[in-house]
């Protein structure tokens, strides 16, 4: 508690500190603001139904800061950025070109990546908001929209998701930690009145036994993102010794840590988006006039609306994507030959490719752990429900597991920025 409070008196001392962190709560006000402001034509009677009986835009809701629960001009929040920046990366990973383009050019090759990622989040965001405009449609949500209307809703929905894409990276900047999930975390602390509210209005003495069991299961996933987070897994290494003149370099010995979860929430964020599309689809086409269409159509959303079925396909797609972002992140080859180049090795390990080959094991057996504790972590909320038939405990494990990685990542950098004001 000394500690915490030396470093608040640190940070409220040093007007760089106070700057930065002014600049991130008036950018999340700002976010919030925005977020309040909805689409002309919207039921909210109609909405709240809608979304209360539908768990996967319930999580989606999530991501959005509320926005989809208001249909606000921000209702995407976030996401299409997230999926075009994992795009990019998934592609930079399967093409030697894109590799060399992105990954060899150092700073350079990351502002070319993160340029391309900002421009395939238009049309991302594009086909998002025209799927949700028609769901809602279909579900007598929304009003019909004329052509025009129609048009200018989806660019209205599109430009609010690239402002606040810009409000992220801004923050990012000029602010304190990572702004993209700042604004997440922003989004699911502010649905908290709400839920609380909820709760207390359909609180039932006779359910008492099954809060103290979410209660429990919201602590233990606490502790274990935490823990998780925070394991690494640390690798020997050895620099060789060098006579230069009279004097001799390097013989110390190190290690190489590796992060037990190194793919942190992305592959939740993921694999929700991926999801959705399918189901945004088919219900849009569930009373198309093709007969076919229409009966395909009905049994991919009967699928998708099977809680264990779509429990079972969430958890193998977040597993799925924590492995495929690990290969995107972690590169045994480069750390192998970076490694040789300062004249460093992993004892008992002949450099080059036996390093490789070992790195690549070792990441593969501790991704595996991760992989599966995010699987859990996803379904485990939506299992209760389906256990419990409490909507109130859909939510929890997934926002529990984001804002305990955003509170550390945060930490983590306010130390960080302290670190250098003390050198």
């Amino acid at each position: 508690m000394q500690k915490f409070t030396e470093k608040l008196k640190i940070i409220l001392k040093d007007p760089t500190m106070r700057k930065r962190i002014g600049f991130v709560f008036f950018a999340l006000f700002l976010f919030r603001l925005l977020a309040a402001i909805p689409i002309p034509g919207i039921d909210p009677v109609a909405l709240e139904k809608f979304l209360s009986g539908n768990q996967l835009l319930g999580l989606f809701n999530i991501f959005s800061g509320g926005g989809i629960s208001h249909f606000s001009i921000v209702m995407l929040g976030v996401g299409p950025y997230i999926t075009a920046s994992i795009i990019m990366q998934l592609l930079t990973m399967m093409s030697p070109k894109m590799k060399a383009m992105f990954q060899e050019e150092g700073e350079r090759g990351r502002l070319k990546l993160a340029q391309y990622s900002r421009l395939l989040a238009v049309p991302l965001a594009v086909i998002q908001a025209l799927g949700f405009i028609k769901l809602l449609q279909s579900q007598s949500v929304i009003a019909p929209l004329s052509g025009l209307s129609l048009i200018t809703n989806i660019i209205v929905i599109t430009g609010g998701s690239i402002l606040l894409m810009w409000i992220g990276e801004l923050i990012s900047e000029f602010g304190i930690g990572n702004g993209v999930s700042l604004i997440i975390f922003a989004g699911i602390v502010a649905s908290l009145p709400t839920n609380i509210g909820q709760f207390v209005a359909t609180f039932n003495p006779a359910q008492l036994p099954i809060y103290i069991v979410a209660l429990i299961v919201a602590l233990i996933v606490i502790v274990g993102v935490v823990y998780v987070t925070e394991a690494e897994r640390p690798v020997p290494v050895t620099y060789a010794k060098q006579v230069r003149g009279n004097k001799v370099y390097g013989g110390i010995s190190t290690y190489l840590p590796l992060r037990l979860n190194q793919a942190g929430v992305i592959p939740i964020i993921f694999a929700l988006s991926i999801l959705l599309f399918p189901r945004v689809i088919a219900n849009f086409l569930v009373n198309n006039a093709n007969h076919t269409v229409s009966v395909i159509a009905t049994a991919v959303s009967a699928f998708l609306a099977n809680p264990w079925l779509y429990d079972s396909l969430y958890f193998i797609m977040v597993a799925l994507f924590t492995f495929f972002y690990t290969a995107v992140t972690f590169d045994p080859k480069m750390i192998s030959e970076n490694l040789q180049k300062s004249g460093a090795f992993i004892p008992g390990i002949r450099p080059g490719e036996s390093t490789i080959l070992y790195l690549g094991k070792v990441v593969t057996r501790i991704t595996l752990v991760g992989a599966v504790f995010l699987g859990v972590v996803a379904v485990l909320p939506l299992i209760m429900q389906s256990v419990t038939n409490n909507t109130t405990l859909a939510i929890g494990g997934t926002a529990l597991l984001i804002v305990v990685s955003v509170v550390l990542d945060l930490l983590k950098r306010v130390d960080a920025q302290i670190s250098m004001r003390e050198y």
